[in-house]
């Protein structure tokens, strides 16, 4: 598969999953002080997260670090938010929302319903 298709393929993808995250309440209040929009915010988040950062300067660190490629995808027009940003944003929206929509867009993708196996171990040491 060639460069371009597989970019491609992961834009629509991660669109389609994205999508899904546009029924959570922006709880920024002032619409010209948003630098980022709420959707690229919460996917770093999950996708660094999904690298293996567990802290919010781990966020950063990782999506610095691939900030190339992440531009391919998503918008960024100011860049990478700062760790302190993201923590403001996940501190603020309702966390059932986000729980609600991360799922609805997971299975968006796999077409999977029902009960899921964690693969990362976190569930099973309680975290």
């Amino acid at each position: 598969m060639s460069t371009d298709h597989r970019n491609k393929t992961i834009s629509v993808n991660l669109d389609k999953f994205t999508s899904h995250f546009k029924i959570i309440d922006d709880p920024r209040i002032n619409a010209h002080h948003r630098l980022h929009s709420l959707e690229d915010r919460l996917l770093l988040t999950i996708l660094a997260a999904l690298c293996g950062a567990d802290t919010g300067k781990e966020v950063d660190s990782v999506d610095h670090a691939k900030h190339d490629w992440l531009k391919i995808f998503l918008e960024l027009r100011n860049g990478i938010p700062s760790h302190d940003t993201l923590g403001r944003v996940f501190s603020l929206i309702d966390p059932e929302a986000f729980q609600s929509t991360f799922l609805s867009g997971v299975n968006s993708l796999t077409n999977v319903q029902g009960e899921f196996l964690a693969i990362d171990g976190k569930t099973a040491h309680r975290a």
